[in-house]
């Protein structure tokens, strides 16, 4: 029988971009695709969660690092900064993995349903073994990609029973919080809505307070709880990976790109730069098109 892998592996081998990543028409799903070990990439990782299906990678939260391999999920529950390395992968034996984003408001709609009761801690990261019902839920997700007059119909049926089995899972707890209505998680999330949609532009604290339905003290607390970060670390963090984004994959100079994120100073643009990837941008640049 068809299996997970074998959809994965020939929907990532058609439709790859030369950075490995090949969205779906269903929005929230993608494949991943490697053919070698690949450098540290830097992201604020929307709640997502990473089935991988041959090849290894490793994550990096803060001091914390999670190592996982085919057979093993990845779930990311929060907006949180990551360092990621796909560690195994080769021509022979590329690194496959197939990543969808979590769905606040559908886990809302089933914690509702399923009566979840809240408990354990708040980590963000998680790995251990696929489920099997995740696993079976996903190849059908991943079949009506071969069947375009199907997705109508059954595409978000799919969805939400990829959510649900999540949810019933060994990690249910942690993907819930994402979907309560009025919890510090769902209230910071709004805020990073707009730090996300608006990361170039100045952003006061007050307007991202009231967004989330805080007090200032309050809000600054419960935004570094959820994300590890300060808001006006968040915000520096989006603009440096966009920067970076745009000298390696569109050419941008340095100062075109820090002028771009919304950065008014080069020199700060490139000291900020430095401290969070370690060199400066045209080592870094330089570095990174050696590689490739």
């Amino acid at each position: 029988m068809e299996t997970l892998f074998d959809t994965v592996r020939r929907y990532a081998d058609a439709n790859a971009t030369p950075v490995g990543i090949a969205p779906t028409p269903i929005a929230g799903l993608s494949t991943v695709r490697a053919t070698a070990r690949s450098g540290l990439v830097h992201d604020i990782s929307r709640p997502l969660v990473c089935l991988v299906l041959q090849g290894a990678k490793q994550v990096t939260m803060g001091t914390q690092q999670y190592a996982f391999a085919a057979g093993d999920t990845l779930l990311i529950t929060a907006n949180v900064p990551t360092v990621s390395q796909i560690t195994r992968a080769s021509i022979a034996s590329p690194y496959y993995s197939l990543v969808m984003e979590l769905d606040p408001a559908i886990i809302a709609e089933l914690a509702v349903e399923m009566r979840v009761v809240l408990v354990g801690d708040q980590v963000p990261v998680k790995v251990g073994p696929t489920d099997e019902e995740v696993s079976d839920a996903a190849l059908r997700l991943m079949r009506l990609l071969e069947r375009p007059s199907s997705r109508p119909v059954l595409q978000k049926q799919l969805m939400r029973e990829m959510h649900y089995w999540l949810l019933a899972g060994s990690h249910g707890d942690a993907i819930r919080r994402l979907g309560m209505i009025g919890s510090h998680v769902e209230r910071v999330a709004r805020a990073v809505a707009v730090l996300r949609n608006e990361f170039a532009e100045a952003i006061a604290v007050e307007r991202l307070a009231s967004i989330s339905g805080m007090g200032i003290s309050s809000f600054h607390r419960h935004f570094r709880d959820v994300t590890s970060l300060s808001p006006l670390q968040f915000q520096k963090h989006l603009r440096l990976i966009e920067a970076r984004r745009l000298m390696m994959s569109e050419g941008a100079s340095a100062s075109m790109a820090a002028f771009t994120v919304g950065y008014e100073s080069v020199p700060q643009f490139t000291r900020e730069y430095g401290r969070l990837f370690g060199q400066s941008p045209m080592r870094d640049t330089k570095g990174l098109s050696s590689i490739a």
